[in-house]
């Protein structure tokens, strides 16, 4: 059997050959400046994206550090005056507060209960810079037949950190010994 061929004329009489080399040169020249914007562009945002995330590390590390509450508090004086009823002496004192930690805290609030023992600040907020010392009015009852316990009273502080939050901290306060109880002593003597 014979095969037979169809030949489909487009209606192209001429046959030249079609000249490619600006063609080509041009594509070659349009693909570089493609591959070199796409590697500028990867190249800025491995930039940004590495800026991106040290600067979320730094926030994160500061906000850590904004939460820090390092605090020392100790008895410090009593201002003159107070007063002795039924069994019980209450003084107006001072607590010296020492901010060893790395940014500013604000005390809100002191209280602190114990055997024959309580401690209330005034209602003053104070603010302790790092390192820094301060002191903040407390009012103060002792009941004396058992105020002076040789265990330290636990005291609690809310205080405000760097971050604008509200945290409570404990501080153990020793009690003998400390010019509140050099002051109480004497007032609860003679009724004992």
């Amino acid at each position: 059997m014979a095969s037979e061929h169809a030949v489909i004329d487009l209606g192209d009489d001429e046959h030249k050959p079609v000249d490619r080399s600006g063609t080509t040169q041009g594509n070659v020249a349009s693909r570089q400046k493609t591959t070199l914007r796409l590697v500028a562009v990867f190249v800025v945002g491995v930039v940004l994206g590495g800026l991106g995330v040290g600067e979320l590390r730094d926030s994160r590390e500061q906000r850590e550090r904004s939460a820090v509450v390092t605090l020392v508090a100790l008895p410090a004086s009593v201002n003159s005056g107070g007063s002795y009823a039924l069994g019980s002496v209450q003084l107006n004192g001072q607590l010296t507060l020492i901010n060893a930690g790395p940014t500013p805290i604000t005390i809100r609030a002191v209280r602190a209960e114990g055997p024959g023992v309580q401690v209330r600040d005034v209602g003053q907020p104070r603010l302790v810079r790092p390192g820094g010392t301060g002191q903040i009015i407390v009012d103060l009852q002792f009941e004396c037949s058992i105020a002076f316990q040789p265990e330290p009273l636990s005291v609690r502080f809310s205080v405000e950190t760097d971050d604008k939050q509200v945290r409570e901290v404990r501080y153990p306060v020793a009690l003998v010994g400390s010019a509140w109880q050099e002051i109480a002593l004497p007032m609860c003597e003679p009724h004992t």
